[in-house]
């Protein structure tokens, strides 16, 4: 058969159910053959939504995603995807047309080097040389991609190698001795890590996106249940923990609550697991957690004691850790009561400081009252995917995550444009769950070409603009920072957003009244088919609590 149908019948051998890409050139014999191969392919706008919409499926459903793009511009649009799954740990194969082999070097037409491009920001890739390359490392790449710390694979396969015809034998094994991650732990330091958690007076645990990853959230559950442990959650690790259970203390970081920070600045003990201590969470890096010492789960060796060194590092897979974690510590019977004072302690931080706002008097809608009719319209039982911005924030405060993988958004890198195509992504992988995607009138624009796909592919997301006509993020650090010099972030009130919504071919609603928000978003949710809604909120509202730009945590504002 042909290299591009061995291509396929791998897909097929992984379990592949749906394809996000857009042809070209280079790549058309790879589309070609899915005209013959049975294969899910939802056809993009723009090589950058079929990438993001690759890692909402991934988020959503914890299986590889894939993408496909042509050579030249159509891989070069995959490169701010690619980066968001690498700094996020997304499990996504990207696999690229290149010119043919003759041409390589050449500069020929739509020629990029695409490896050298992206070798930066992916877990791994392949440049394949020989067509019999093809289908072993299309299995390593998957292989790869979703074992040990997730992340992106790319393969990059020229158009006529992809042509080329081959004795194909499925691959049913994949040995790579290069790269053998560990899952297991080291049962002393586990052991040690139970007896420090058992002495500690003020300990906090941390917890990260790995979490989320690793599938451990049940575990991290009956872990912090058993132990009476506080919990606080990045916001990568939203869901990993029961968002209304009385032990959650809320997102820490420079959007978190007091609460959070409070406790990590005051502890003396600090459990991170699958969490890898960014700028965003610990401030002022020399005064973070200062009386604290630290045990660091994370299957990724070069995150530990990478910014923050660690006591007792633990490499390994969190959900197995976890559960071993929970054995050891029972086994030692430990005083609940030494916690007394450390719980009394987060209760007065609760009392004194808790998540709020200056509510309108009229019909104005406020941001944060937006989340809040979200969460009351959905009964808290909906995928939420945000874009990037202020909105992502108040969603992150104000919705509260009970399950993992019912908050998709992009952390590491903060990509605005993410937030429609990861929602198309994540109701294609979950067709049976109400999935929202929370964007702001700069985000939306980044990828609104999308709505095009949802509509032709009957993709049903509701999508819900929060509307204030800046980019209101900029906007707050311009206020805050440099003197209310607002500076090209006044968007105005282009376009509009229902007619547009309209010749997309999805259902448009403006919102205006806080009155009927609730009613109004059970509505938009209620319609069938792809929905854009234009909420209309509170021009200049800032995001409060916040960790000023290398501040310490206990000097939190608003």
């Amino acid at each position: 058969m042909r290299a591009a149908d061995a291509v396929m019948e791998c897909l097929k051998a992984e379990g592949v159910d749906v394809v996000f890409g857009l042809p070209g050139g280079a790549n058309l014999p790879t589309y070609d053959a899915f005209y013959d191969a049975g294969i899910h392919h939802v056809l993009v706008r723009h090589e950058a939504g079929g990438g993001h919409a690759a890692e909402g499926y991934a988020k959503a459903t914890g299986k590889v995603g894939v993408a496909f793009a042509t050579s030249g511009p159509g891989a070069t649009n995959l490169v701010t995807p690619i980066a968001d799954a690498m700094l996020d740990s997304v499990p996504v194969v990207f696999i690229t047309g290149q010119v043919r082999t003759d041409l390589l070097g050449t500069d020929g037409f739509q020629e990029a080097d695409t490896m050298g491009i992206t070798m930066p920001i992916v877990k791994h890739s392949f440049m394949i040389q020989h067509p019999l390359e093809l289908p072993r490392a299309l299995h390593e790449a998957f292989h790869i991609a979703r074992s040990g710390r997730p992340g992106p694979v790319l393969i990059d396969i020229p158009q006529d190698l992809s042509r080329a015809d081959i004795g194909y034998e499925p691959v049913t094994e994949v040995s790579l001795p290069g790269y053998q991650p560990t899952f297991e732990g080291n049962h002393k330091q586990i052991r040690q890590a139970a007896k420090a958690l058992a002495a500690a007076k003020r300990p906090v645990i941390y917890a990260g996106g790995g979490v989320i990853n690793a599938n451990a959230s049940a575990e991290l559950t009956d872990f912090a249940i058993a132990g009476g442990f506080p919990v606080t959650c990045t916001l990568m690790g939203l869901g990993g923990f029961p968002g209304t259970n009385p032990q959650w203390l809320g997102m820490l970081g420079m959007h978190g609550t007091r609460t959070a920070n409070y406790a990590m600045d005051g502890a003396d003990l600090i459990c991170a697991v699958g969490a890898r201590f960014d700028d965003r969470i610990t401030g002022k890096l020399s005064e973070f957690a200062q009386q604290a010492k630290f045990i660091h789960i994370d299957v990724d060796p070069a995150e530990i004691s990478k910014n923050v060194p660690a006591h007792i590092p633990i490499v390994g897979d969190a959900r197995n850790i976890l559960a071993k974690l929970l054995v050891e510590y029972r086994e030692l019977e430990p005083d609940a009561s030494r916690m007394e004072d450390w719980w009394a302690q987060i209760e007065r931080w609760r009392a004194e400081y808790p998540l709020g706002y200056e509510d309108s008097t009229d019909s104005e809608i406020k941001p944060q009252y937006l989340i809040q009719a979200l969460y009351e319209a959905t009964g808290g039982d909906a995928v939420i995917v945000s874009d990037v911005g202020q909105h992502q924030m108040w969603a992150a405060q104000y919705y509260h995550f009970d399950k993992p993988r019912r908050w998709i958004n992009s952390g590491g890198l903060g990509t605005m444009g993410f937030g429609l195509p990861a929602a198309m992504g994540a109701q294609v992988g979950l067709p049976d769950q109400v999935v929202c995607a929370i964007t702001g009138d700069g985000s939306i624009q980044m990828n609104i070409q999308e709505l095009a796909t949802c509509a032709q592919n009957e993709i049903p997301v509701k999508v819900f603009i929060m509307n204030n006509g800046y980019l209101g993020m900029v906007r707050q650090w311009q206020e805050l920072f440099w003197d209310h010099r607002y500076s090209h972030v006044d968007m105005g009130q282009f376009p509009d957003f229902v007619k547009l919504a309209e010749a997309y071919g999805a259902s448009g609603f403006r919102f205006v009244d806080k009155n009927t928000l609730v009613e109004d978003i059970r509505a938009a949710i209620a319609t069938p088919g792809p929905v854009l809604a234009d909420v209309r909120v509170t021009r200049e509202e800032n995001t409060y609590p916040m960790i000023a730009p290398g501040a310490a945590a206990r000097d939190m504002v608003g």
